[in-house]
């Protein structure tokens, strides 16, 4: 997590009115550097009483989420490094960060001199499963927290460490909660309400027999939910634990006969509490690993069949459910979750035409106050955005820290500004601004690149090589069974030819009214990506760019719904698959160098255009400046 403003969701029919600066004990926000050498120090002499030689610091918490509530932040307090994704290794002498592309300028400007960055993805780079493995003295012990690595990880790396005698040592206490104690924020514990069916389109009885009838083709006993977003989409519920993601710190198991919530039972409200009804059994989060101990011999499991663990649940709960008694597998919860429904895809489109209005409303302001010279800096330009956004329809909060980037800070994919310390934005120089907001009926993400002066020959061809890339992700046509792997190409093309790249996915999965990532499908070169095809009613992000560092970043992105494609043939009886865009923004013509544009994507421009024209306009009739910039920007070339 990036941000220098975070943002908490709000009770229903209330809205967010205010921000406040990230903190994690003494840490700064933006691209700042924080000395670590206290921490450190502090941190070796705990792991010398435990005869540790080696400790693994993941990003993620005890539910492998990819946001954090801030006092799960560790590996960003002990390095300094407040990047959403990276892990990090402390041994007696040497610290190392291990983090991929999107962050490496940020990861370089915010470690110190303890510090070795570990640029993922480059040759010669291990991972940190591979440094631990092959790196690190034989005989070793390496220190782990069992809540935070993944039973998967844990028996992959202990079967790698095995030929040098090292081994995994699960320690009882995590010590950099140690180390951080003293400055270390308090679990949040906010309020949890029930998501009306007219939004979710589906009631979480149903969703349950869904589950359970998902469980019967596996021939499982039962599952246990560890996932946040898993659980709130399952029970049709939602909150603010964590900043961005309306989701609440809880677990579930589900057999069939029972469904039980393991919650703090004060964050249900009455509402909450009457929707979940009696099909739904409430237990106190904190009993939740007891419950597990027990849950073989309450189930009678003798071995097969068993209790499905998704495949990101850590270590610590395949231990509480023994040895023999589990399954690990990727959660079917998170593929039935990834299908939207009729109403759950209606709402992407409607709250992405609300979003529209406000982008519109953003951007000529912004254009209009650099033309009257007023100095505008990226953090104020993010507030005035948030601003339009919050009045919008439905509006819950931002789905994602925005990044509103000007210049050479557009380069830094993840960056966010820090509003005491942040770019002035310029007319001489590209600006870069990823956003999205959460709606009580959908989630968004829009990235758009502008120029508000004379663009360079240099910006305008990477930006049209982006935009024609972006085309050929909109118009794919593909056969079902189609992976983001193997489309992820469509959106290179053209920057390949003049030899340039991007070093991000270019689709992730979007929630709705849910974490603006979601899983299992994508678009990117992580053959991951090639484990889950495409289906229709599936949300992904169209989002390819290019990034030139210490000068400019370009992204242009739309949120796409996967549907069925009409053609003329059907090899194979396969049938075919395009996508549906729903983000409603102008993409800048004045970026485009005309001469590598074809006739073709010149018409798919001009098309979408006028249909942002005929779907955002009327919500602008009280807003004339942002009406007639709206026009402006969607005028046919």
């Amino acid at each position: 997590m990036l941000a220098a403003r975070l943002l908490r969701f709000t009770p229903p029919h209330t809205r967010l009115t205010f921000t406040r600066p990230f903190s994690l004990g003494t840490m700064g926000a933006g691209t700042q550097t924080v000395n670590t050498t206290q921490r450190l120090q502090s941190l070796r002499e705990l792991l010398a009483q435990e005869q540790v030689h080696a400790f693994v610091i993941p990003s993620e918490d005890q539910h492998s989420s990819e946001y954090l509530a801030d006092c799960d932040e560790r590996r960003a307090f002990i390095s300094g490094f407040n990047g959403s994704a990276g892990c990090a290794v402390v041994t007696p002498k040497e610290a190392f960060l291990f983090t991929d592309g999107r962050y490496f300028l940020q990861a370089e400007q915010q470690l110190d001199q303890n510090w070795t960055l570990m640029k993922q993805g480059l040759p010669d780079v291990p991972t940190w499963q591979e440094f631990l493995s092959k790196k690190i003295d034989p005989s070793s012990r390496i220190g782990i927290d069992s809540t935070l690595i993944s039973a998967v990880d844990a028996e992959s790396l202990a079967k790698t460490l095995k030929p040098r005698s090292s081994s995994l040592a699960s320690l009882s206490k995590n010590p950099v909660d140690t180390v951080w104690a003293e400055h270390r924020p308090a679990r949040p514990q906010s309020q949890v309400f029930s998501l009306d069916v007219k939004f979710s389109g589906e009631s979480h009885t149903d969703k349950i027999k869904r589950l359970r009838e998902a469980l019967a083709k596996k021939e499982a006993t039962g599952m246990v939910v560890t996932m946040l977003d898993e659980v709130a989409w399952l029970f049709n519920l939602r909150g603010s634990d964590i900043a961005y993601n309306p989701v609440f710190f809880a677990y579930a198991i589900v057999t069939p006969e029972k469904a039980t919530l393991f919650i703090n039972p004060d964050q249900l409200d009455g509402a909450a509490r009457s929707a979940l009804g009696p099909a739904v059994t409430i237990e106190e989060y904190s009993e939740f690993f007891d419950h597990l101990k027990g849950l073989a011999k309450e189930l009678g499991l003798r071995g097969s069949p068993k209790v499905l663990l998704g495949d990101k649940s850590s270590l610590a709960v395949a231990e509480a459910v023994g040895e023999g008694n589990y399954a690990l597998v990727p959660s079917p919860i998170a593929e039935l979750k990834s299908i939207k429904n009729e109403t759950e895809l209606e709402g992407f489109r409607q709250s992405h035409i609300r979003d529209g209005a406000a982008l519109a409303r953003y951007f000529s302001w912004l254009e209009e106050q650099l033309q009257n010279g007023v100095e505008v800096n990226e953090s104020q330009a993010a507030d005035q955005l948030e601003k339009y956004r919050s009045e919008l329809d439905l509006f819950r909060g931002l789905s994602f820290p925005t990044i509103s980037s000007t210049g050479p800070n557009g380069a830094i994919i993840h960056y966010c500004p820090d509003a005491n310390d942040c770019a002035v934005i310029r007319q001489d120089q590209i600006y870069l601004c990823d956003s999205g907001a959460q709606f009580f009926d959908g989630t968004t993400d829009v990235t758009r690149t502008w120029h508000f002066g004379t663009p360079t020959a240099e910006e305008k061809r990477a930006f049209t090589r982006v935009l024609q890339g972006h085309i050929a992700i909109d118009e794919a046509v593909f056969p079902n069974g189609t992976t983001g792997y193997i489309l992820d190409a469509f959106a290179r093309k053209f920057l390949w030819q003049d030899g340039l790249d991007y070093r991000h996915g270019t689709g992730h999965g979007v929630g709705h009214y849910l974490n603006v990532h979601e899983g299992p499908q994508g678009m990117g070169v992580r053959i991951a990506y090639n484990s889950t095809a495409l289906k229709p009613g599936m949300t992904v992000s169209n989002e390819p760019g290019y990034y030139a560092d210490g000068k400019f970043g370009i992204r242009i992105e739309n949120i796409v719904l996967v549907k069925k494609a009409a053609t003329p043939n059907n090899f194979g009886d396969k049938g075919y698959l395009g996508f549906e865009r729903v983000t409603m923004c102008p993409i800048q013509t004045k970026l485009i160098e005309r001469t590598i544009f074809s006739a073709e994507e010149t018409k798919w421009l001009n098309e979408y255009h006028a249909e942002i024209l005929s779907k955002v306009s009327p919500l602008l009739q009280n807003d004339s400046r942002a009406l007639e910039w709206l026009k402006r920007e969607c005028t046919a070339i």
